[in-house]
């Protein structure tokens, strides 16, 4: 190999491992584009993510009475739905969701569902095993046309198909009724679930969480048709828009909480409580109480047999749900949200005070400020929170977690726990109330987007917000898992093992990635509103996702989405070793002297011992007249040679070489190692001599060429210390010992006890080496 003229002189060898020779091609699929995974675009979903030109959907509108039982827990209703058929084609049958049955004698929930015997059983596991024989599940008692005729319907399982009289042609509408009843069943029990009641022993009152409570009208879409895959428990709703008019009749003393406006307050709210509800709405600092505690304990006690109807009209909500109990404390405040105001509410026992008076219509104002400003503006005219010993949200009203012991007090966990709770179903207005996705299939999109925004939210709240999910340390355990316990992001809901930290933590955890890592905030700001502010109202898929983040963006996340949402590789990319390089501008004197100082303190072994010690340096001449000299070769002296050749290379320089090479620049070449599979950017801080410290941010397009492993040299004019891959914890690298240079360890503990035995009694632990762990 021909010498260089600008020669490099290595000062310092870090320890490279010698790599190992992958079997799998040098960057077969990472970089490769989405395209033939996504859908192909089309008139009604464009390329780009947008709602094409003749993007449609269907919208059922409902007229609904209903009645609740407070002696024997039911409810009674009659409803009428106009369906519009927007769709370009002709609908010979409608389906619609019958999610009451899960809880029915003979679902195929418990059928489906895992169970063995252990040693020690639960009365809650066995009775999990045996089910029950309760009286559960709808009862239709009727479906008709608007003459009063019946129309043939099917039930299947949690589904109905509609039999319609005749087909149902594009862009006409259809209308029919339906009167059916069914048994409210108890949520804190076994059988579970969002909706139901709650039972209060010591007061003998029901708190109840009316949802899933009517029959409902599944999605028909472009994209999938019916979307009837049955109900079994987790995955949630995928459901159609509409307007409602919903009249609810309950005991006269309860008071009622539900989505949408109350249209006779007059006639439900005693004289004080309608003036305080009347001042609650130009109230913008705190909360009012319109329904007080101390007038809930004397309702809980005189039990009224008389009932009241309340009417509620809500536009353009995919769902609707409520609340009713004599229990209820109610208070509320308005919030501005661009030109409008909202309600922000709040529903709780008394068994929820003193934390939800102090803390839950304030979290919900809060929730609706700090979504809005990444999404749009909050477009309904209530936001209500409700206490109900779980989470579950619906459009304008949710059911939450959170309340304190009986003597009233609370743990920060229950107090942050609840704040968490709130904001993550107050913010699921936004997705999927309103950006409208498919639940059903793709949990992520609703819970992910939702859980990356909670984490957001919560953090506005108080910066030291113990957020569970959302900084991407956080999900290093989850990615960890075995890989017989992992699935893609993308899978359906019904057949992900860990559920919590695929469908919420693992997307929310990508989006933060995405945001500060990948994107930065404005770039991705920018490209997530235009995704929510695009598909409100409407029903989006990740493929629209995918692409108006890339189109709103201008950035390639093609490799990101790959990896993270359709992979189940880790992030561990390992700093390996790094070489340090000096641009040699000495002179020859100098470099000879350079070299001498390096031979005299070489590490010393046998041969230079014995042979080379006390050996003197001599050059003899010979007789002059035949020129002859003979001497011993001194390697370190200087020739004329040696002068000439370095003149001669100086001269040649161009005076921006002559720059360079007496900058006295530091080369560090950096050898990178992809153990987990998943490429992420570089983000490498540099520790210098000087006590000063720098980040250098290298995009992960690094690995397009080569997937297993990079070299980079960075140019420093400072000395580098130490160095540090991924300092700040942002790529969920499952590893964090091989991110530093020089390597750092910090010993186990173990302790010593004297037993028995004597020495034999000394408990060692770990070896210091084996485990080392992030200082």
């Amino acid at each position: 190999m021909k010498k260089v003229s600008l020669v490099l002189m290595l000062l310092f060898l870090g320890g490279f491992s010698a790599m190992a020779q992958w079997s799998e091609q040098n960057h077969a699929e990472r970089f490769e584009q989405l395209g033939p995974m996504l859908r192909s675009p089309n008139v009604y979903r464009t390329a780009s993510g947008a709602p094409g030109h003749m993007y449609w959907q269907q919208k059922a509108d409902h007229e609904i009475e209903v009645e609740l039982n407070d002696d024997n827990q039911s409810i009674k209703g009659w409803q009428k739905v106009t369906y519009f058929n927007n769709s370009p084609d002709d609908l010979k049958y409608l389906w619609i969701q019958l999610d009451q049955n899960e809880r029915a004698k003979d679902s195929n929930t418990p059928k489906i569902a895992e169970s063995s015997i252990n040693p020690r059983m639960s009365m809650r596991q066995l009775e999990n095993i045996l089910w029950h024989d309760l009286d559960l599940g709808y009862k239709i008692l009727s479906v008709k046309d608007m003459g009063g005729n019946d129309i043939p319907v099917t039930i299947v399982q949690t589904m109905m198909r509609v039999d319609l009289p005749q087909p149902l042609k594009a862009g006409e509408k259809t209308e029919f009724t339906m009167d059916w009843t069914f048994n409210i069943h108890d949520r804190m029990s076994f059988i579970g679930g969002r909706p139901g009641y709650e039972f209060f022993e010591k007061d003998g009152n029901y708190l109840y969480t009316m949802a899933e409570w009517f029959p409902r009208m599944a999605v028909y879409s472009d994209f999938e048709g019916w979307q009837h895959k049955q109900f079994v428990g987790r995955g949630e709703f995928a459901l159609t828009f509409g307007d409602y008019k919903v009249k609810i009749t309950v005991p006269a003393d309860h008071m009622v909480g539900s989505t949408g406006v109350l249209q006779n307050p007059e006639q439900v709210l005693s004289s004080i409580e309608l003036d305080r509800w009347n001042s609650s709405k130009k109230t913008f600092d705190n909360p009012v109480i319109i329904r007080t505690q101390a007038e809930v304990e004397r309702l809980e006690k005189q039990k009224a047999k008389d009932k009241k109807t309340w009417e509620f009209h809500a536009e353009n909500v995919r769902d609707f749900a409520w609340t009713s109990s004599r229990k209820l404390i109610w208070d509320a405040m308005a919030v501005k949200q661009g030109g409008n105001e909202v309600m922000a509410m709040s529903y709780y026992a008394k068994e929820a005070n003193p934390l939800w008076g102090q803390y839950s219509t304030r979290v919900v104002a809060h929730t609706l400020k700090s979504y809005s400003a990444r999404t749009f503006d909050y477009p309904y005219p209530v936001a209500i929170s409700v206490e109900a010993s779980n989470g579950m949200e619906y459009p304008m009203i949710c059911f939450n977690y959170g309340r304190p012991d009986a003597d009233g007090t609370y743990s920060e966990a229950i107090k942050n726990g609840m704040i968490g709770v709130i904001i993550h179903e107050v913010g699921h207005n936004y997705f999927p109330m309103i950006v409208n996705s498919d639940e059903r299939q793709w949990s992520w999109m609703d819970e992910g987007l939702n859980t990356f925004m909670q984490y957001l939210a919560e953090q506005e709240w108080d910066r030291n917000f113990p957020s569970r999910r959302g900084a991407a340390h956080k999900i290093v355990p989850y990615m960890k898992s075995e890989k017989h316990l992992l699935e893609p992001i993308m899978t359906n809901s019904e057949n992900i093992i860990q559920f919590g930290p695929n469908a919420y933590a693992k997307p929310a955890t990508g989006l933060n990635i995405m945001r500060e890592t990948i994107m930065g905030r404005e770039l991705f700001d920018y490209a997530y509103k235009e995704y929510a502010q695009r598909w409100m109202f409407k029903h989006p898929t990740p493929d629209d996702f995918f692409r108006t983040m890339e189109d709103a963006s201008g950035i390639d996340l093609d490799w990101f989405w790959r990896g993270w949402f359709y992979g189940t590789d880790p992030v561990d990319i390992s700093l390996e070793g790094v070489n340090w390089y000096k641009l040699d501008n000495r002179t020859p004197a100098e470099k000879k002297a350079d070299e001498k100082k390096a031979f005299d303190i070489e590490e010393t072994y046998v041969s230079k011992t014995y042979n080379l010690k006390d050996t003197p340096v001599t050059v003899v001449e010979a007789d002059p007249a035949t020129r002859d000299f003979y001497y011993t070769y001194n390697p370190f002296a200087v020739t004329p040679d040696d002068d000439k050749a370095y003149k001669d290379f100086m001269a040649r320089l161009s005076p921006k070489e002559k720059e360079l090479i007496n900058s006295g620049l530091n080369f560090y070449e950096m050898k990178f190692r992809n153990i987990g599979g998943l490429v992420m950017p570089l983000i490498i801080q540099f520790n210098y001599t000087d006590g000063t410290s720098e980040v250098e941010r290298i995009p992960a397009e690094i690995w397009r060429l080569n997937e297993w492993e990079v070299s980079k040299v960075f140019a420093k004019q400072k000395e580098v210390k130490s160095i540090v891959l991924d300092p700040f914890r942002e790529t969920a690298d499952i590893d964090e010992t091989n991110n530093y240079w020089p390597r750092q360890y910090e010993p186990s503990r173990f302790e010593m006890f004297k037993g028995a035995g004597g020495a034999r009694g000394v408990s060692i632990g770990d070896n210091p080496m084996k485990k080392a762990r992030r200082k």
